[in-house]
């Protein structure tokens, strides 16, 4: 049999492709679809991610003594919130991270509630 045609299982790899052109494994998004309560598929729907609201006011420093602003990017337990929760960009989650670090420092955040 040529190799062309051969399916990735009869070669005994890992991780090919199956004959309906998702990944074999169960470990992947399936190409863009989710499957439905009958086993069918449906295309997946629109996420639209998340903007950094520093970037989008144009901060260039982000104050600890700013309570306000910074109980946004903590819980209710104290602790940070990280970049895929709050949609900062890196830039200004290490900023948030250290205006947090130096607010608690100063006791005007607490380090953990409860």
């Amino acid at each position: 049999m040529p190799e062309s045609t051969r399916d990735n299982s009869e070669r005994g790899g890992r991780g090919g492709y199956d004959r309906e052109g998702g990944r074999e494994g169960g470990r992947g998004g399936g190409g863009g679809y989710d499957r439905d309560d009958r086993g069918g598929r449906r295309p997946r729907r629109f996420h639209r991610g998340k903007v950094c609201q520093f970037c989008v006011d144009k901060a260039i420093y982000i104050d600890y003594k700013d309570l306000e602003k910074l109980r946004n990017y903590v819980t209710d337990s104290g602790k940070i919130l990280p970049r895929r929760i709050t949609g900062n960009c890196a830039t200004h989650q290490r900023m948030t991270n250290t205006a947090l670090k130096r607010a608690r420092n100063v006791a005007l955040l607490p380090y953990k509630v409860g």
